[in-house]
C-alpha cells in the first residue's frame, strides 16, 4: 500500500513537471490507481465520466492503454492455467504483447524473449489476483516506456514487481530473474 501511494506521489509531480503529451496518460494512471486503492478498501469506485468519442482519443494513451489491457489478459491466463496445460501458446501472446509495449526506442528481441520465459515462470498458475495482475501489467509497460523516469522511480518500479511475484507465488529466484529482465529492458530503451 505504502509503494501505492508513493508511485501515485510520483505521478503527480511528474505529471506537473512532465506536461504534454505524456499528461493524458498520467492522469488515466492517476484514475486508475484512485479506482484500485478504492477498490483494496472495500469501497465501490465512483461512476466513470463519459468518456470521449474513440476518434478524439489521444493514440499514445489509447496504444498505452491497449497494451496494459492486454497484458493484463496475459497474466490473467497464466494464473489460471490448469496443472495440465501447456504455457506456450500463453508464453507466445505474452512476448507478442511485451514487443508492442515500448513507444519509443525498443528492447533487443531477445531481451523480450528473456523476459516473456522468466515471466511465465513466475506467473504460470500463481498469480491469481486481478489487481496484482493489473499491477504487473502497469509496472511491465512502464519500464518499457521508462526512459522518462529517474532512477529511484525505476526502482521502485522493479521492487514492486519483486514483491507482486513473491506474493503471488514466485520463487525468490524467479522474482529475481524477471526483475533483472526487466533491469536489462530498462537499460536498452534510454
Amino acid at each position: 500500500m505504502k509503494s501505492l501511494i508513493a508511485f501515485i506521489c510520483v505521478a503527480c509531480v511528474a505529471s506537473n513537471t512532465l506536461a504534454g503529451p505524456n499528461e493524458a496518460a498520467m492522469r488515466q494512471a492517476r484514475e486508475v490507481s484512485a479506482k484500485m486503492t478504492q477498490a483494496e478498501q472495500g469501497n465501490p469506485p465512483p461512476a466513470a465520466p463519459a468518456r470521449p468519442a474513440p476518434a478524439q482519443t489521444d493514440p499514445v494513451l489509447a496504444a498505452t492503454l491497449r497494451n496494459i489491457a492486454n497484458l493484463h489478459t496475459d497474466f490473467a491466463a497464466l494464473g489460471s492455467l490448469a496443472d495440465t496445460n501447456s504455457p506456450e501458446t500463453q508464453k507466445e501472446l505474452l512476448q507478442n504483447d511485451l514487443a508492442t509495449a515500448a513507444q519509443g526506442t525498443k528492447p533487443s528481441s531477445a531481451s523480450v524473449a528473456k523476459l516473456a520465459d522468466d515471466l511465465v515462470t513466475a506467473t504460470a498458475r500463481k498469480v491469481k489476483a486481478d489487481a496484482s495482475q493489473q499491477k504487473l501489467a502497469q509496472d511491465v509497460h512502464a519500464i518499457f516506456n521508462s526512459s522518462h523516469l529517474a532512477s529511484a522511480q525505476q526502482q521502485m518500479i522493479f521492487d514492486d514487481t519483486r514483491k507482486i511475484l513473491q506474493s503471488s507465488g514466485a520463487a525468490p529466484e524467479e522474482a529475481t530473474n524477471v526483475v533483472n529482465d526487466i533491469k536489462q529492458i530498462a537499460a536498452e530503451t534510454k
